[in-house]
């Protein structure tokens, strides 16, 4: 009697074992059939970017099959027929005229004039670029300089720009030169202007120009602006050494009264160093000059 109860339990026992061995090779079954899913779409995946990369190079290469339609060409031959070709924006002629700075400029010794304007006409990648700067004391014209360029665009925000520069208005005499820069906006919303020249005798100059806006308001607007120029040979006839000649750093605070208009005042600090300076001591001028300016700003 007392067999019976082994002999049910083995049996349970048993069972217990053959169940859990098949669930084992089952998921063994399972997991290898998993694994052999992933093989084949990891393949097809391959197979596809194989296929892919080879129609990519063959777009990139070789010659266009004979049937190809020209890109420049209206479908099936249609055209615009009585109405007028549209003129897509960057075929459109554009121009404008900025004056920057139209001021009075007052300091211990002296009152004068000084302008800078640039104005330009083409279109967005290439256009005529006219630049001129110049102080005007007593009515007479002291020194200028005015720059004719084509511009270029070669990056966002960037133009290369090629011409002449020529200086004149100073002891009567003139000085051309062949000049090349780059304008355009940096980072940080910094307005750049770097160009280098090249003039006769082996003449050099380099001259930077970085202005800032520091919108106070929407209509008032704080302006720093820095200008340096140097030049690689002295020029005692035009009061120009060799080096770092001068630089001037001031700041300008102006209202638009429209965005086309805006008038301001400021401060200036303006300095001459090296040969430069010692020039304008012999000629009896200042070499370092705190001003005052005032002045009008606008475009169209």
């Amino acid at each position: 009697m007392k067999i019976r109860p082994i002999v049910g339990l083995v049996s349970i026992l048993l069972s217990l074992n053959m169940t859990q061995a098949i669930a084992d090779e089952m998921e063994k079954m399972d997991h290898g059939n998993m694994q052999g899913e992933e093989n084949t779409a990891s393949s097809a995946e391959n197979d596809f970017q194989m296929d892919n990369d080879a129609r990519i190079r063959s777009m990139q290469g070789g010659k266009a099959p004979l049937n190809a339609r020209d890109p420049h060409a209206f479908s099936d031959g249609y055209d615009f027929g009585e109405i007028p070709r549209p003129v897509l924006a960057d075929e459109h002629n554009f121009g404008s005229l900025l004056v920057s700075r139209l001021e009075q400029v007052k300091s211990d010794k002296n009152t004068s004039t000084t302008y800078d304007l640039q104005a330009w006409y083409g279109r967005d990648y290439d256009r005529l670029v006219l630049k001129a700067e110049g102080d005007i004391d007593s009515s007479n014209l002291q020194e200028a300089r005015t720059e004719l360029l084509w511009g270029h665009a070669i990056a966002t925000f960037w133009d290369a720009q090629l011409g002449v520069r020529y200086d004149y208005g100073r002891e009567d005499v003139d000085r051309t030169w062949l000049a090349f820069g780059v304008q355009g906006l940096a980072p940080y919303w910094f307005e750049l202007d770097v160009a280098a020249y090249v003039g006769k005798s082996g003449r050099t100059a380099l001259r930077f120009e970085s202005e800032y806006e520091l919108l106070l308001t929407q209509k008032l607007i704080l302006q720093p602006r820095f200008e340096m120029n140097l030049y690689g040979k002295s020029d005692p006839k035009r009061g120009l050494g060799s080096g770092l000649s001068d630089l001037s750093a001031g700041i300008r605070l102006r209202y638009e009264i429209a965005r086309e208009f805006a008038p301001y005042i400021g401060v200036e600090w303006a300095a001459q160093f090296g040969n430069t300076k010692d020039l304008t001591k012999a000629s009896g001028g200042d070499p370092n000059e705190a001003r005052l300016v005032a002045g009008v700003r606008f475009w169209f």
